[in-house]
C-alpha cells in the first residue's frame, strides 16, 4: 500500500513523530550506559563543559533517523536511497569508534572519501554543473567527481567542527533541514522530504537532553556530527541537481550561493577559523577557541543563548539568500561573505573594548599584565 504518496503530509509528519520518539526515549539508556562504562567526555582546558559528559548521543540520532526513514521512505522505487542509508551506516560506524577509542583523522577521512564515492557512483548523487558559475556550465565527471567528494567532506567536517556547545550543531541542522525539506516537499521530491523530516525528528529528540540535560546530559560526538554532516550533504548536492532541472517559482536561481547561505554558520566559522590558524603559522587543524561560539561565550552568554543566537543568525541568512537569488552567484555570494565577515567581528570588537585586543587573526592578548 503506498500511503506515501497518497497523503505525504501525513507520512512525513509520521516520520518525524516516530524518529523524535524513539530519538527522545533513547538518550537515557545511553546515557546510563556511557557513564557505566566510562563513555564519557571529560573536561580540559579547551572544553566547554565542566564534569564528565556521554558522548554517544549520536546513536540516538541515527536510530530515530534510520527506523523511521525505513519505515516511511519508498526504497522500493527510490534507488539512490538505499546508498545515502549505506553511507550513512558508514558514518555512524566510523563516529561511534571515534567516540568510544578514538581513530587518526585519516582513517576519518578515507571513511568520509568512500562514504562520497557510494554516493557518486551508486546512488548517481554527485554535482554536474557549477550553474553558470564563471561561466562553467557542465562539468566532466572526473572534475565533478573531485568537486563531490570535496563538498562533502568540507560539510562534513564543518559540522564536526561548530559540535562544540551544547545545542549549536543540533540547532543548526534543524534549521538547515527544514529549508531543504520544504523546497523539497514543495518541489514534489517526497522521499528527500522525508529524509529531512526523519532526520530533523531525531535531531529534536536529542536536543532536549544536550541543551536541557541535567542528569542525562548527552553530547552528539563524532557519530552525530558525521552523520549530520553526510545527510546535510546529501540534500545540498540533491537541491542543487534539481535546480538543474525545476522551473517556474519553484526554481532556485544562484542555487551554489543559496546553499552556502544555507550553511553559513558551519561553512562560514570553519573557513574563518582555518585563516585564522594559518595566518598565526599553525596548522589549521589545531584545536583551539577561535570559533565564534566559543567568542559568544566569552560575552558571557549561556550555551543555550548562544547556540539560539547562532541559529537565529542561519535562519536570517536562509532569508536573505532567498530574496537576492537573481542577482547571481557571484553577487549573492559576495553580500552573504561579506555580511557574515562584518557580523563576525561584532564580537570581537565587544571583547576589545572589554579589555582584551584581537588582531585580525584572531590572536588574543590581555590589556593589562604580560603580552604574549
Amino acid at each position: 500500500m503506498k500511503i506515501f504518496f497518497i497523503t505525504p503530509y501525513i507520512t512525513l509528519f509520521s516520520s518525524f513523530i516516530l524518529a523524535f520518539i524513539i530519538s527522545y526515549f533513547s538518550v537515557r539508556p545511553i546515557v546510563d550506559l556511557s557513564l557505566a562504562k566510562g563513555l564519557v567526555d571529560l573536561p580540559n582546558g579547551r572544553t566547554s563543559h565542566n564534569k564528565p559528559t556521554a558522548t554517544l548521543g549520536g546513536i540516538a540520532i541515527f536510530a530515530g533517523f534510520m527506523f523511521a526513514s525505513m519505515i516511511f521512505s519508498p526504497y522500493g522505487s527510490i534507488l539512490e536511497l538505499r546508498f545515502i542509508s549505506a553511507g550513512t551506516l558508514l558514518m555512524f560506524f566510523i563516529g561511534v569508534k571515534d567516540d568510544i577509542f578514538i581513530i587518526s583523522p585519516l582513517n576519518k577521512l578515507a571513511a568520509q572519501i568512500v562514504a562520497a564515492v557510494i554516493l557518486i557512483d551508486f546512488a548517481g548523487i554527485r554535482i554536474t554543473s557549477l550553474h553558470g558559475f564563471l561561466g562553467f556550465t557542465e562539468i566532466n565527471y572526473h572534475f565533478s567527481l573531485y568537486l563531490t567528494i570535496f563538498v562533502v567532506i568540507v560539510i562534513i567536517n564543518a559540522f564536526n567542527l561548530i559540535d562544540g556547545i551544547d545545542g549549536l550543531a543540533a540547532g543548526v541542522g534543524i534549521v538547515v533541514c527544514t529549508a531543504f525539506g520544504l523546497w523539497f516537499y514543495l518541489s514534489g521530491q517526497y522521499p528527500f522530504a522525508n529524509l529531512t523530516a526523519a532526520l530533523v525528528g531525531a535531531l529534536i529528540g536529542f536536543l532536549r537532553y544536550n541543551v536541557w540535560g541535567m542528569h542525562n546530559k548527552i553530547f552528539m560526538g563524532d557519530t552525530g556530527s558525521l552523520i549530520l554532516g553526510f545527510l546535510v550533504a546529501v540534500f545540498v548536492i540533491q537541491f542543487n541537481q534539481s535546480n538543474l532541472k525545476i522551473a517556474g517559482d519553484l526554481h532556485i536561481r544562484s542555487a551554489p550561493a543559496v546553499s552556502f547561505a544555507i550553511l553559513i554558520i558551519p561553512l562560514y566559522d570553519t573557513m574563518r577559523v582555518f585563516v585564522a590558524r594559518i595566518c598565526r603559522k599553525q596548522s589549521p587543524f589545531k584545536a583551539d577557541r577561535g570559533h565564534m561560539h566559543h567568542k559568544l561565550l566569552e560575552l558571557g552568554f549561556s550555551h543555550p543563548k548562544a547556540s539560539l543566537i547562532l541559529v537565529i543568525t542561519n535562519l536570517l541568512f536562509i532569508v536573505l539568500a532567498y530574496f537576492i537569488q537573481n542577482l547571481g552567484i557571484i553577487y549573492v555570494m559576495i553580500i552573504i561573505l561579506s555580511l557574515a565577515t562584518l557580523l563576525s567581528f561584532i564580537p570581537i570588537y565587544i571583547l576589545k573594548k572589554q579589555g582584551k585586543t584581537i588582531n585580525f587573526c584572531g590572536k588574543e592578548s590581555e590589556k593589562k599584565g604580560l603580552v604574549a
